[in-house]
């Protein structure tokens, strides 16, 4: 029987980055994956579903300037728009197979095994490898890591069939773009795909949405801002809205929703996507075998930094039930091969995470948010810069957007927090994200020399005009630069001259 120091079952993002930084440490390791390496943030996630988005805003820039002066809109099929998603996830998948496959033909120290397969765990430390053929190979672990991922989440109640009724899954194997769709979640995957086709023209989209807006875990002005320009490309919102039915008909989508004032809509389209959120894939991979513990989110993990309660299975990603984003995943991976293997006594701090949703504008964040810091009864200053002061957007003719910044309120004016909306919003967190890291005041920020022009002079703008030295000032421009601060609910305006 093959033994290793760590067998990680499940090789997307956060598998991945483990065994690689497995490798760093001199480690035996083995990789199992029972389908593509790379997992949802290649073939039906991050990747993929970015590239349409890139896409769809250069379409919509195009459209929305030529269109001004007279000439006809500039029109891309959707098998064209597919083969650019396709190219780009070949070019990821390329190099994670180059990778692979040299670290393992290497002659140096590294020990390192791939197998294709589907990874059960047997006890502790025992997992068996099924191949697609039926062959099966037992190996033995000092310690196993399970990143397999998550899959979209389903109602018992909607037939989906991934060509009809679609997840974010099965969403991209359309044959052409459709006519209607209904998308049924106002969360981040839900606008995003709403933003994706409306910005492609071709498609009339609905909303629904059971909130009383879009994005209820950010702040009103960010969420004000995507509704506005979402229904301005003609999608329809469904606010407050609940779904009584959702049902394949004459070849499409019927949906029925209801409202609070009692008020019922139905209507049909040609295709639906449910985007609901995501369920952990912990299902036949040996956890009663193993003794792992299930919480209600995903594998428990307690306060054990990435440790379930068998003290040699590490749980990473989307299966831990905590933050299911790509970043994180690789994050608590690498965190907890360095865990297991002493490298480390540090816990791994869930604060302050570096955030980017692709809609429009793109929407970025570290840290927290106003909406957070009132209801916590955070006293805080906070400052905004639309984008229309800043020379770059100017520049650019994206004008629409704008920065804010959190601080304490108090003579340090520690940063606790920024969103940002507009054009290279998440390009544009990053100083203040190694801020925070560094438990800095605002001080530094105000006195960088930052390129001209650049967007992110806007975040110098905003700590100056904290510290009432700003080029541009509040008093003045009060519809484009604010200042103010919130104590027990109360919002105060701090008009700085």
């Amino acid at each position: 029987m093959e033994k290793y120091d760590l067998c990680i079952i499940g090789g997307g993002p956060a598998g991945y980055a483990g065994a690689m930084r497995a490798i760093d440490l001199g480690k035996k390791v083995i990789l199992v994956e029972k389908d593509k390496v790379g997992g949802a943030g290649v073939y039906n996630g991050a990747l993929s579903s970015k590239t349409l988005w890139e896409l769809s805003q250069k379409v919509y820039a195009v459209n929305k300037t030529i269109v001004s002066t007279g000439r006809k809109e500039f029109e891309i099929s959707w098998e064209e728009a597919q083969q650019t998603m396709n190219e780009a996830i070949f070019d990821r998948k390329f190099q994670y197979s180059c990778h692979l496959k040299l670290l393992q033909t290497e002659t140096n120290d590294i020990v390192f095994r791939y197998e294709r397969g589907y990874g059960m765990m047997l006890t502790s430390n025992q997992v068996q490898i099924t191949k697609e053929n039926g062959s099966q190979k037992l190996i033995e672990a000092e310690n196993i890591i399970i990143a397999t991922g998550s899959r979209a989440r389903k109602l018992p109640n909607i037939d989906v069939d991934e060509k009809t009724i679609m997840t974010s899954d099965g969403i991209h194997h359309l044959d052409d773009f459709p006519k209607s769709l209904v998308i049924l979640g106002a969360g981040v995957i839900g606008c995003e795909f709403a933003t994706i086709f409306s910005n492609f023209g071709k498609t009339k989209v609905y909303l629904i949405d059971r909130a009383e807006r879009i994005l209820p875990f950010e702040d009103e002005d960010v969420a004000k801002l995507v509704a506005d320009n979402l229904q301005d490309k003609g999608v329809e919102i469904f606010h407050s809205a609940t779904l009584v039915r959702m049902e394949k008909k004459n070849g499409g989508v019927e949906f029925e929703v209801s409202f609070s004032d009692g008020a019922n809509d139905t209507i049909q389209v040609e295709k639906a996507m449910v985007s609901i959120g995501r369920t952990p894939n912990v299902n036949n991979i040996g956890m009663e075998n193993a003794g792992v513990r299930m919480s209600k989110r995903g594998i428990h993990i307690g306060d054990d930094d990435t440790r379930t309660n068998v003290s040699n299975i590490y749980a990473v990603g989307d299966v831990s039930g905590r933050i299911a984003l790509v970043n994180m995943g690789e994050l608590e991976a690498r965190h907890a091969v360095e865990l297991m293997f002493n490298q480390t006594t540090e816990r791994l701090s869930y604060d302050n995470i570096s955030t980017i949703m692709f809609l429009d504008p793109e929407v970025a964040g570290v840290g927290m948010s106003e909406q957070e810091c009132v209801e916590k009864n955070i006293p805080v200053k906070l400052v905004k810069i639309d984008y229309s002061c800043i020379a770059r957007a100017i520049a650019m003719r994206k004008t629409q957007g704008f920065f804010k910044i959190i601080v304490t309120n108090d003579d340090e004016m520690k940063i606790l927090g920024m969103r940002a909306i507009g054009e290279h919003a998440s390009s544009a967190i990053q100083a203040v994200a190694l801020l925070i890291k560094m438990d800095m005041g605002i001080g530094v920020l105000a006195e960088l020399v930052h390129p001209h022009p650049s967007i992110i002079e806007g975040i110098q703008e905003c700590v100056r005009m904290l510290m009432n030295k700003s080029i541009f000032k509040s008093a003045v421009f009060k519809d484009k630069l604010k200042c103010y601060s919130r104590v027990d609910g109360v919002c105060t305006p701090l008009q700085r001259l």
